[in-house]
């Protein structure tokens, strides 16, 4: 059963909601290969307009290594959030371990001033079944 606990931040008004789902019909477990969907809510709650131009995303595998993946925008849009918006997406990512954990930040542009700012996109858990507790062969 996929845990689908959320995990929330807000940065100057903007709130990000990550929703993360372990994929058993795409991993491997036996092959070292474990897949991951996220659905991830991003809700302007302030009274500017902001644009989401770029993403950079911390992923660290149960072993602490870490991936850094920086690019622009996000599922190939670089959405506008007016004061009320919001925009979903759901994205996806594979590990060589049973478990880890993402982060990250969306870099903003207030519209208006062109003014940039970083968003905290929460940390959320890559849990699976998998987990070893003391792994047996």
């Amino acid at each position: 059963m996929a845990r689908k606990e959320e995990f929330s931040a807000t940065t100057r008004g903007i709130r990000v909601t990550v929703r993360a789902f372990y994929l058993a019909d795409q991993s491997e477990p036996e092959s070292g290969q474990y897949v991951w969907a996220y659905r991830v809510e991003i809700a302007n709650t302030g009274r500017e307009t902001v644009q989401l131009l770029r993403r950079t995303w911390r992923i660290t595998d149960g072993l602490g290594r870490t991936q850094t993946v920086h690019g622009a925008g996000v599922i190939g849009e670089t959405p506008v959030l007016e004061p009320g918006g919001r925009f979903e997406y759901t994205s996806g990512t594979p590990l060589g371990t049973a478990s880890g954990f993402m982060q990250g930040a969306y870099h903003m542009v207030v519209t208006d001033s062109g003014e940039g700012f970083d968003v905290d996109i929460p940390a959320f858990s890559l849990d699976s079944p998998h987990q070893p507790s003391g792994r047996v062969h």
